[in-house]
């Protein structure tokens, strides 16, 4: 189909599908559904209820929310009046909320509930072009430009009663050159830019994408990534809609387990971390059992990974092979499928590169991840690995609607109707990131292998350059740290300096264990980290890791940090990616001690 805006695409699918379940969300315990008809309709009074208002074409609309079937009404609402979606990350402090506002020229705030309120309330008299804030959960908020859902609802019956064509109306005005979204990039170094999105980048950008990765109308999401990032915007929002799959909302990450197994998607879009988490819990698990138990998961896993040679290479399985992933899935991978709810076809990974191990991990379950990659400049997605085509390690090959070139300098570039307008209010740092042709300057170092797919090496920023000259890569030294189930995250140091350095944040909980064993008994977390027998351990992880890498690139020195990074202490970004000038500025007097001596 080829629509001429995202709201277009919205009321066809309502009709298409009506009688079809479009969302589901927990309510009061249990999943509730709601069919495309229904959740047309209500889109309609919303965008009626905004216009009652006052939000038209090119105005902006804030959504400060977490996740929820009410966030998917307000975007398809805001578009379908012409307004742009400004969505701003939950988790976001006040400070930051009030910049994207302004920055924005936002009209209109929507948030999700009291606590989201009070952070606006906070910087209430810096606001500049705010004129009403609307609350999805109204309780406890009371204030004069605060409108509740269910009366902005009841504005938009009235506003159609003298309208009756407004929807269509406003439809009609509708082109794919029209601003969609402006989405505020979390930025790991400085102001975060506006990266302004038409229809139109994300219609081609579905288009080539369904092109590349088959899915269809029989197909149901499990959506728990923010919406507020374009991965799921696009992936486990817009594209869902585009072929009207279900989509079922998960009550927050923390439940993302629980939620798979009630919902039993077929399909779900995640970063790198879920499956890191997934993998760690399984590692755990298994050193607990016994010997034979042990000696069946790592034969199984033996099996799966020559049916995905097979698989990769689009070769049938001979009869013994074959008899052999049937005994495999039955006795191993069958459990860990259930785990997912048993109805997984794949998974879409992105936001972050994937471990080239944990790739191949979860495939000889017999559960695929296809690693794609973009950016929210590039509407995101730029290439993907392919369900008959795909390698681990590789991010795969462009989409058909899509030019990808590298620089002399590796510098990844890209082209096509997917590429973003440019930064809100800054033509600045437009004309540095798009340059005169047209080709978008990612940021990232990568090549094309033999095959033509495309390998990413790192953030064109993150490349450490040592005081002996090497090019190290830091984020595939630590991918491979985090592969050990004493791991969970790792920051590679080094640039300027003569070698390579760590800061790595334990599993504590197995450090406990491990002391325990070792009758280090009710240690504080501090002393468990300095203790010598549990650096020696994590000294063989290095250690192993290290192996695999050149002489210039192993780390020569590492530090236990005891409070794992997180959004909230300011060291990871909205969407996990680690802040690495706040890392190094918080660490500096550790990263100082490593090169003290040298």
């Amino acid at each position: 189909m080829n629509y001429s805006s995202l709201a277009e695409m919205f009321y066809k699918n309502c009709g298409r599908f009506a009688e079809k379940v479009c969302y589901m969300s927990k309510e009061g315990g249990t999943y509730k559904s709601m069919t495309f008809g229904e959740v047309g309709a209500g889109v309609k009074r919303l965008a009626a209820g905004l216009a009652s208002l006052g939000v038209s074409k090119n105005d902006k609309v804030v959504i400060l929310s977490e996740n929820c079937k009410q966030w998917a009404f307000f975007d398809y609402a805001i578009l379908t009046n012409g307004a742009a979606t400004v969505p701003i990350y939950p988790t976001l402090l006040s400070s930051q909320v009030k910049y994207i506002t302004n920055n924005s020229d936002a009209k209109v705030v929507v948030v999700s509930n009291k606590v989201q309120f009070d952070k606006i309330k906070e910087v209430e008299s810096q606001l500049s072009n705010v004129e009403k804030f609307i609350a999805i959960d109204s309780a406890g908020i009371e204030h004069p430009k605060m409108i509740p859902y269910e009366e902005l609802l009841k504005k938009g019956d009235e506003f159609l009663k003298t309208h009756p064509d407004y929807i269509d109306k406003s439809l009609a005005q509708l082109k794919r050159d029209d601003l969609a979204t402006i989405i505020y990039t979390s930025g790991t170094t400085g102001v975060p830019k506006g990266v302004m999105l038409i229809h139109g980048n994300f219609l081609s950008n579905i288009e080539g994408s369904l092109q590349a990765i088959p899915v269809s109308e029989t197909d149901s999401f499990l959506s728990f990534l923010p919406l507020s990032h374009v991965f799921e915007r696009m992936v486990g929002h817009f594209s869902a809609f585009y072929i009207g799959a279900s989509i079922a909302y998960a009550e927050s990450v923390d439940t993302v387990a629980e939620n798979l197994k009630e919902v039993k998607p077929t399909l779900m879009a995640s970063v790198p971390r879920l499956f890191e988490k997934i993998y760690g819990r399984i590692m755990d698990s298994l050193e607990e059992g016994s010997p034979i138990k042990k000696k069946l998961f790592f034969w199984a896993i033996g099996v799966g990974k020559k049916v995905t040679e097979h698989k990769q290479r689009n070769q049938s399985l001979p009869g013994g092979l074959k008899f052999k992933n049937s005994i495999a899935t039955k006795l191993v991978f069958s459990k860990l499928h259930e785990r997912v709810g048993g109805r997984i076809r794949f998974f879409v990974s992105g936001g972050a590169p994937l471990s080239k191990e944990i790739g191949e991990f979860f495939t000889a379950a017999g559960l695929l991840i296809l690693e794609g990659y973009g950016l929210s400049e590039t509407s995101p997605v730029i290439t993907a690995n392919r369900l008959d085509k795909f390698k681990f390690g590789s991010v795969g090959f462009a989409l058909n609607n899509v030019e990808v070139k590298i620089a002399e300098d590796g510098e990844i570039l890209s082209r096509g109707p997917h590429i973003m307008k440019g930064y809100y209010k800054d033509e600045a740092s437009t004309k540095e990131a798009i340059d005169p042709d047209g080709w978008f300057h990612t940021g990232d170092i990568g090549h094309f292998d033999e095959e033509g797919m495309l390998v990413i090496t790192d953030r064109k920023k993150n490349i450490i350059v040592t005081a002996g000259g090497k090019n190290i890569a830091p984020q595939y030294i630590e991918n491979l740290l985090i592969t050990s189930r004493y791991i969970d995250q790792a920051v590679v140091l080094g640039d300027k300096r003569k070698y390579c350095c760590a800061l790595l944040v334990p599993n504590v909980e197995l450090l406990r264990k491990f002391a325990d064993e070792k009758g280090l008994n009710n240690l504080a977390t501090d002393e468990l980290l300095g203790n010598p027998q549990v650096t020696e351990l994590i000294g063989k992880e290095v250690e192993n890791v290290c192996r695999e890498l050149a002489s210039y690139e192993t780390i020569k020195k590492f530090a236990l940090v005891e409070n794992p990074f997180t959004i909230e202490s300011g060291e990871l970004t909205p969407t996990l990616k680690v802040k690495r000038n706040v890392v190094e500025e918080r660490y500096k007097s550790t990263i100082d001690g490593f090169y003290a001596e040298a």
